[in-house]
């Protein structure tokens, strides 16, 4: 009943939201906002991008991550899932209780400047390499969201960055694209079994936020998504999961569980189990069991780690129109 409530709630705020972002997606209360941001230039169409409720770094990044060593880090549980990157040596493992409600951590991990990424609203976990056109940048959350999915700026420019596709799509630095690094989603206790002396994320401020609490809950279950107004796959429930690693084509998570394994030419993905869902439970560490994914290419006689995404399918439909997703 508590869970019900609490999601009834949430989709009547959120719809509240969807009634005034006609009017507040306007570039002209946008250019008052944002007065650095070229509005000139655009991919998109400006009235698909609405606002998500909170104001520029509203909900604010992690710019000077704080990390312990992994056999210190106490306050993740085994089945907590967490971004893991590992560059250069050097391993570092975010997990989704903090990104939750933070969303972005611009970091360095092997001496390549990172942002590690997460959109709850889309269960799109990306991790982007800063460098771009000899600078590098640093990202922050506009408070916008397009199809669901969070609009990172960049403080160097205040261009406006899909951040599903990495791409510019509002301000100087639209049309340029950020490189993906590498990364997995899993599961603290696997963190710990490949990286026995990787660094862990811990909040800056443990008392800024409820971290480990999920203020989406039940989300993953839900019939619709939130804020979103774009058709919906034909073939699947919007917000089940589905594993990607090109625009082309989508494998549903289930068919993945049920198959343990999957080869797409030189790419293999593989499922186990053991990883709690980050939007199912109030409190992430008692989420459903979603398990852990992986995904790597042949690469010679050895398996590279690759980027991939577990994303919701209506994320998938929305930025890959073209793209199939596979049930069976």
């Amino acid at each position: 009943m508590k869970r019900t409530v609490s999601l009834i709630a949430a989709i009547l705020a959120l719809s509240f939201f969807v009634a005034i972002s006609s009017a507040l997606a306007s570039p002209e209360i946008w250019k008052r906002e944002w007065p650095n941001t070229d509005f000139t230039k655009h991919s998109v169409d400006l009235g698909d991008i609405m606002s998500g409720g909170p104001p520029k770094d509203g909900i604010p990044s992690i710019d000077d991550p704080v990390f312990v060593p992994v056999d210190k880090a106490n306050h993740i549980t085994d089945t907590e899932p967490v971004i893991s990157v590992i560059l250069n040596g050097q391993a570092r493992a975010y997990p989704l209780a903090i990104l939750m409600w933070h969303e972005i951590v611009n970091d360095t991990v092997g001496g390549v400047p990172v942002s590690v990424t997460f959109c709850p609203l889309c269960n799109a976990s990306i991790v982007f390499d800063r460098r771009l056109d000899g600078r590098v940048l640093d990202f922050g959350t506009t408070g916008k969201l397009r199809n669901s999915d969070l609009v990172m700026y960049d403080r160097q420019t205040e261009s406006w960055w899909q951040q599903f596709l990495g791409e510019g799509i509002v301000g100087e630095m639209t049309g340029k694209r950020l490189a993906l690094v590498p990364a997995r989603i899993e599961s603290m206790v696997r963190f710990k079994a490949r990286a026995p002396q990787g660094e862990v994320l811990i909040p800056n401020n443990p008392r800024m936020r409820r971290y480990g609490a999920n203020p989406y809950v039940g989300y993953d279950s839900s019939a619709r998504p939130f804020l979103y107004r774009g058709d919906m796959p034909d073939n699947i429930a919007p917000l089940a999961r589905v594993v990607s690693f090109s625009a082309d084509e989508a494998w549903s998570l289930d068919l993945l569980r049920q198959k343990k394994r999957i080869e797409v030419g030189d790419v293999i993905m593989t499922w186990e189990p053991g990883q709690n869902s980050a939007l199912d439970s109030n409190i992430i560490a008692n989420g459903v069991d979603i398990g852990n994914v992986v995904v790597q290419r042949r690469q010679g006689g050895a398996l590279e780690d690759i980027p991939y995404g577990i994303d919701f399918a209506f994320a998938f439909k929305a930025f890959r129109p073209n793209g199939k997703i596979h049930v069976e």
